[in-house]
């Protein structure tokens, strides 16, 4: 690599201090005049999706998170009041939080939140969070699973007393996702059991009319802030779903949602200077379009340790696809996984540099180290220059080693770099999506896991109804259930380890016995 090619690739956006160094991907001159009809009907496709336009025909929907960071651009009066209304509400709402107008029933103020949400309603609030959350207002707490002990720990940090203060806010497009349900039974059990009223501490952001919603009003929740159908959940940070929580920590969500619309601005403009359009290339170049390399993501800043989890699924739902727009196969995807650096140095770096190399490297630069003067740890050297080193030192190497990478670098970690490196991401997968042909915004994988794990839960209150005293073995029980008897098994073995059943270990699977 050269010092001219690098010089002539980079992609600088001076007004907000972000670039873009794409130099390491080894992008031809050849293979971006092949694209060329393929990136025009990507940016076609991109102006009709924030037109309004249908481009999710699976659902029927159109796909508005640009909107969220300038309602202007939303086709419809009634669309923009959608945005700009309940973030006025939000706002409002916060401000009253914090300065004690709603307050918990037993007096005080609220002082942490707990937020129950799954997937995007729980990993873009962790990211923000962790990004630029420090000293939040009110601290803030997750459950986002369905793992009891999960949950048992995150009520054990609040404690008992500390219940009283918590605001819990309740994220469910319909109401009805079962670990969310299943998060909010358990809070409002531990309320219960406090003798607090879990409605007087609640809060619901939720779909107009949906399960959550009348459970919040029949419970007298504090509020309910809307989510919309056209904002899926990986893109929903900044619509309600983020914003809420965002703003009850004191985040400036107002700068959050001013960076993604600086890089929205920039990333809608066709041509040779467009960041976005520019990683989705490169993207499909190390992968032949087919997804053959994963991306690894490694940001050089411990605040941005959950952006590879939030990409993970941003990239992997989105583009994960059998099928096409035109119904072809095509098992489409992106494999992202990363962690943090430097602390890669010490993991998995030995095996990108001398392993298989299957995967292109997404490095994420901070330029500056700390707020305030950094001290020497060596002479010469402070904790930053090694960190800029480590950067800089893993990226030549792995190139030397033939593994290519992307380096993104923005000043710091603030509300509007973070609202513009998720932006940015936002648009690459959009553009990716169109070369490829398929449709980013639906999920259909999910829904088949949603509907698998349906079928065990009914399998399994089946196999609860023929236990009896007698011993009987997994066969036995599927003959009496009409199933598959490794699925009765692993049935028995869940009953048996929560202390359902008993279980009497054979030489073999086959031979386990259980009873009551």
């Amino acid at each position: 690599m050269s010092w001219s090619t690098y010089s002539s690739s980079l992609i600088r956006y001076p007004k907000f201090g972000f670039s873009l160094d794409t130099s390491l991907m080894d992008l031809d001159e050849a293979f971006l005049a092949e694209m060329a009809p393929k990136v025009e009907k990507a940016f076609a496709a991109n102006a009709a999706l924030e037109s309004g336009e249908i481009v999710n025909p699976d659902e029927g929907r159109m796909v508005g998170h640009y909107w969220l960071r300038n309602a202007a651009l939303a086709p419809t009066q009634e669309l923009r009041d959608s945005i700009t209304k309940p973030l006025a509400a939000l706002k409002e709402f916060a401000e009253q939080v914090h300065t004690g107008q709603v307050k918990p029933p037993e007096g005080g103020i609220f002082e942490r939140v707990l937020l129950i949400g799954i997937g995007g309603s729980a990993l873009g609030p962790q990211l923000v969070d962790q990004a630029i959350g420090h000293g939040a207002r009110l601290p803030i707490h997750f459950f986002d699973n369905t793992d009891p002990a999960g949950f048992d720990r995150v009520l054990s940090d609040i404690g008992t007393k500390g219940l009283a203060t918590t605001l819990v806010v309740v994220i469910s497009k319909s109401g009805g996702t079962a670990e969310t349900r299943n998060g909010m039974i358990e809070a409002k059990a531990a309320y219960d059991a406090a003798g607090l009223a879990f409605g007087k501490h609640a809060v619901a952001v939720t779909g107009t009319g949906s399960k959550l919603d009348q459970f919040a009003e029949k419970e007298g929740f504090l509020v309910r802030f809307p989510m919309e159908d056209w904002v899926g959940g990986r893109t929903s940070v900044m619509s309600t779903v983020g914003l809420v929580p965002a703003a009850l920590q004191g985040i400036d969500i107002d700068q959050f949602l001013a960076g993604a619309a600086a890089m929205d601005e920039e990333t809608r403009k066709p041509g040779a200077d467009n960041a976005a359009m520019r990683l989705a290339l490169a993207w499909y170049a190390s992968g032949n379009g087919k997804g053959e390399k994963d991306m690894v993501v490694l940001p050089y800043k411990d605040s941005l340790v959950l952006f590879s989890k939030y990409l993970q699924q941003l990239v992997m739902e989105s583009l994960g696809k059998e099928l096409d727009l035109d119904g072809k196969v095509v098992n489409q995807g992106i494999a992202v996984y990363g962690n943090k650096g430097s602390t890669d140095q010490h993991a998995y770096v030995q095996q990108l540099r001398d392993g298989v190399a299957n995967f292109f490297a997404t490095f994420i630069e901070v330029r500056k180290g700390r707020c305030g003067d950094s001290i020497e740890v060596e002479p010469g050297n402070s904790s930053a220059d090694y960190l800029q080193g480590f950067l800089r030192g893993t990226r030549k190497a792995l190139y030397e080693s033939g593994r290519k990478s992307i380096t993104i670098s923005i000043p710091e970690v603030t509300p509007f770099q973070l609202g513009s490196l998720i932006a940015l991401f936002e648009r690459t997968v959009t553009f990716y999506a169109s070369l490829v042909n398929i449709n980013a915004y639906h999920q259909p994988g999910v829904e088949a896991g949603k509907k698998a794990a349906a079928n065990f839960l009914e399998l399994l209150g089946a196999v609860r109804s023929r236990m009896v005293s007698e011993a009987k073995t997994a066969e036995q029980i599927a003959f009496e259930v009409d199933a598959d008897a490794e699925d009765v098994y692993h049935c028995l073995m869940h009953l048996s380890s929560n202390r359902e059943v008993q279980v009497a270990l054979g030489k073999t699977p086959a031979e386990d016995s259980f009873s009551l």
